[in-house]
């Protein structure tokens, strides 16, 4: 499969404006691949491209990303496991759903897939085994640090066009082609109304949750995920920089999953969708096609 363009098309998502990329063919398997924090449905261009059998891939702007309706205020977090329901009985009513999330993506398909078990056939997760926040980090003071964010509007840095911010993506990975670089540049930025350039997020996603992140409560609905679980671990990502020395702790959460086949891909940063695109969808049709 080596579609040169996706098409989007906007659909309402419990009152927002929701934008949704799509590419292959309409009859296809169906797979949902869900975006990360700070990123945009076109991130996962390079891994369809590198399909080699034919998928319908469908693919949500979360809400304050990409071409999606943005809030202009804080988020709830938990409003993306209900979005995710509804894209799911707009796009899948009668069957489980295959989902394929990356980072944040891959944390709201975990969840849902333990609260949602029958809704969900197959589940793959890009680099995410939950966070780890620090240890001594009082729920007081994080809470009040939300609340003094709320009399100021979060900005986002702007860039003069998108060839410079192609060049800023090429600096945080340099894994990146100068193509790829300037199709995410093109794709996953937006042109301001001052001509200059930014990342297409809500500036508010800056602003973290006023509550402290509590990986038992993620873990608790881990465990009642029916569906095999595929986890794709980048050589050099967030998996590995959190628990490649603290071993108990990458057993104790991996042993939620009933199901599970590790994969740790070597030479990838946390974007391995980027990175080594032909060997995650090597792994992803080979998890997706098989039973």
């Amino acid at each position: 499969m080596h579609p040169a363009h996706s098409t989007t098309e906007q659909l309402t998502i419990r009152g927002l404006r929701y934008n949704v990329r799509r590419w292959g063919p309409a009859e296809a398997p169906r797979v949902f691949m869900l975006h990360g924090w700070m990123d945009a449905s076109a991130t996962f261009q390079f891994v369809v491209e590198a399909l080699a059998q034919d998928w319908q891939v469908i693919a949500p702007d979360w809400r304050g990303y990409g071409g999606t309706d943005w809030l202009g205020r804080a988020y709830w977090f938990p409003d993306y496991y209900a979005d995710l329901d509804a894209l799911l009985a707009h796009y899948s009513p009668d069957a489980p759903a295959q989902l394929v999330g990356h980072s944040m993506g891959a944390s709201i398909a975990a969840v849902y897939a333990g609260l949602r078990p029958q809704r969900v056939a197959r589940l793959a997760m890009l680099d995410f085994l939950g966070l780890k926040p620090p240890a001594d980090e009082n729920p007081a003071d994080h809470l009040l640090a939300w609340l003094d964010a709320q009399s100021d509007s979060p900005r986002l840095r702007a860039y003069p066009d998108h060839a410079t911010l192609a060049r800023r993506l090429s600096a945080a990975n340099p894994r990146l082609t100068e193509e790829r670089a300037d199709f995410l540049a093109r794709h996953v930025g937006r042109v301001r109304a001052d001509g200059q350039v930014e990342m297409a997020c809500d500036p508010w996603h800056k602003v973290p949750s006023p509550f402290l992140y509590r990986v038992d409560d993620a873990m608790a609905a881990w465990q009642r995920i029916a569906a095999p679980v595929l986890m794709l671990e980048a050589g050099d990502g967030f998996v590995s920089q959190r628990f490649d020395e603290d071993a108990d702790e990458y057993r104790r959460r991996l042993s939620c999953f009933a199901d599970v086949r590790v994969i740790r891909m070597a030479d990838t940063g946390h974007n391995l969708q980027h990175d080594r695109p032909d060997a995650v969808a090597a792994a992803l049709e080979d998890f997706l096609q098989r039973g």
